[in-house]
This record gives C-alpha cells, structure tokens and sequence, in this order.
C-alpha cells in the first residue's frame, strides 16, 4: 500500500471481524515500530503482544468496567452541557462515534491481539538540573513513545489490520499488570486491539489542515 494511502485511511477501528491476525504480521509491526525516530535513540520502549484467550478475556473485562463505570457517565455528564451547541451533522457524527467506542468497550477482549506499549517509570521521571534549575527532558520520553506507536499503527493499515489506540484501561492499570506479570517499574503507556475490520477503512471527517495552519507569524493563513 502507499504511504500516503495508509496514512489518509487509517482511522480508528473498533469492530473486528473473526478474519485472523498472525504472528507473523504482528512482528512487522513491531519491526515498523522500533524503528521509529526517538530522542537520543534512547528507545524508552517495550512491548507485550496479548494472544492468550483468557488473558484477553480478562483485560477485557477490565476495560469494560472502567468504560461503563466512569468514562462513560462522565462523557455522557459532558456531552449534555454541550448539546445544543452541536450541529446535526456534530450530534450524528457523536452517536457514531458512541456506539462504536460501546462497542470497543463491550468486545475488547475478542481482538485478535491486545499489544500494550510500555515505558520506564525511572526514565519519564528522571529530571536533569543546572544552575538555572530543572531542564525539562520528561517530555522526550513521550515524544519517542509516539511515534513508534504511530509506525506500528500504519504498518498494521498497511496490512489491512484495524487498530484503535486507548488509554482507558488505565484506571485498571494494576490490575492489568498483574495479569501479565507486568513489573511495577514499567508503565503502561497505551493499548492497541488488532483485527481485521468489521466494514472497511476510509477517510476520517477531521478539520482542514488550512482553518489550523499559520504560515510564519500566528493567524496568517494560506
């Protein structure tokens, strides 16, 4: 597939079909994703592919709790503040958006693959002083996460496998990790479901990139 093809069509997909993902394709992912820029090549990351059924199950059941028991209610508390300022266009767009994150919530544990991306604890939180005071490096440590995420996402687009990236689960994040033996000296930094898709990729409704560009002072746009 073409880059820019992979990249204009993969959206968030959040309903998976029983098609198999093999380990093998899993693997190029991984490939794709290590090899992503990060700061001082210090590859702060780690990796743990979930294919155990009862372990799936069982993260699974973990994110559903902390979807139904206090993202949603909040979002819901949210969203009815906002109500009247959406256009109908918005409020359909919402309940698509909805229905398909209700799904997630309710069949995560069905992926084909459940892969978490993890980070050192010591290293987001090692700090760096001079004489002037702290010198802000933490922030590296997220912007080398992010990009080797983005490359296993569109190496699996590239594959015709559908990824949705959450955080949610980590209200249950200790729970989680003792799932997986996970030591308390790694953070779980995101989880990526696998599978192929339930409907096909397309092109997401986003703003222009014109309305949210300036071009060398702030408000001059092209």
């Amino acid at each position: 597939m073409e880059l820019f093809e992979a990249m204009m069509t993969q959206k968030s997909i959040r309903r998976y079909n029983d098609e198999p993902v093999t380990d093998s394709e899993i693997r190029r992912c991984l490939r794709a994703a290590v090899q992503a820029p990060n700061g001082g090549n210090s590859q702060p990351w780690q990796w743990l592919v979930v294919r155990d059924e009862e372990k799936k199950r069982a993260i699974g059941e973990w994110y559903r709790k902390a979807f139904h028991e206090r993202y949603w209610p909040a979002m819901l508390q949210l969203s009815s503040g906002n109500a009247d300022a959406r256009s109908e266009d918005a409020r359909r767009a919402g309940e698509r958006t909805a229905a398909s994150a209700i799904h997630l919530a309710d069949h995560l544990g069905t992926a084909q693959a459940l892969v978490m991306l993890m980070g050192t604890r010591s290293y987001r939180d090692f700090e760096l002083h001079d004489e002037q005071g702290l010198v802000d490096i933490g922030r590296t440590y997220y912007t080398s996460l992010l990009p080797a995420l983005q490359n296993f996402m569109l190496a699996a687009r590239g594959l015709g496998i559908g990824t949705c990236l959450t955080t949610l689960f980590r209200v249950h994040q200790q729970e989680i990790r003792h799932i997986c033996g996970i030591p308390d000296e790694m953070e779980i930094e995101a989880l990526v479901p696998m599978g192929r898709p339930k409907g096909s990729f397309g092109v997401a409704p986003r703003i222009p990139a014109e309305q949210l560009t300036s071009w060398d002072t702030w408000g001059e746009r092209r």
